[in-house]
């Protein structure tokens, strides 16, 4: 018997709907499969999500603070009196502390200390720290930043500093926070936000 009547004869013995049923289990593991893939896609990005640093508004840090309980512990003056420039921190008057300006926005953190004339010392930014893109503006990169920064300070003979804070953003507790770890005294904080009275009108309203 050839080859030819051999394959012949073995095809119709099979049954047409068990053809049928191996096509449909086909189907069906292909269907499987490309869910599972999508599946696995989607837990590879949530585990992403899960590694990206969390942004903060720049007020929920500030507000951690339980400023009652630092009042009850220890000496604590909220608002300076008339005799403040003259008292001394360290053996040197307030008023010729040097200053730490601590420039705060939406995408970066910018930290310098100068003395009591303006004269820049250090500068310290999170760009320069190794930060890029949108880790910048996170409160992490901004503590970083003046930890680096206080660091410097103290090779420079900077022990004792004024700080001043401007802007609103994610690294604006965490920078001054940063101070105080790199090992810095930190005698006084000023916010000098800038706010306007008279700010620019409004866009007009949307029509929809």
């Amino acid at each position: 018997m050839s080859f030819k009547l051999i394959c012949e004869s073995l095809f119709s013995k099979i049954n047409p709907i068990s053809l049928k049923n191996v096509t449909s289990g086909a189907s069906n593991f292909y269907t499987s499969a490309i869910a599972a893939g999508k599946i696995n896609r989607m837990k590879d990005r949530t585990a992403l999500l899960r590694t990206v640093v969390k942004k903060e508004d720049g007020t929920k840090g500030a507000t951690s603070v339980d400023l009652d309980s630092v009042i009850q512990n220890q000496q604590f003056q909220r608002f300076p009196d008339i005799g403040l420039p003259d008292r001394t921190f360290g053996d040197v008057a307030f008023k010729n502390l040097p200053v730490c300006h601590i420039r705060v926005s939406k995408n970066n953190t910018i930290v310098s200390v100068t003395d009591n004339k303006g004269k820049v010392l250090a500068i310290n930014t999170c760009g320069k720290e190794g930060y890029k893109n949108c880790r910048k503006g996170t409160n992490i990169a901004g503590q970083a930043t003046a930890i680096t920064l206080s660091k410097e300070a103290l090779q420079k003979g900077i022990h004792t500093v004024k700080v001043v804070v401007r802007g609103l953003g994610p690294g604006r507790a965490s920078s001054v926070k940063g101070l105080q770890m790199g090992g810095l005294n930190i005698v006084s904080i000023t916010d000098a936000t800038r706010v306007s009275d008279n700010p620019p009108r409004a866009r007009k309203a949307r029509r929809v």
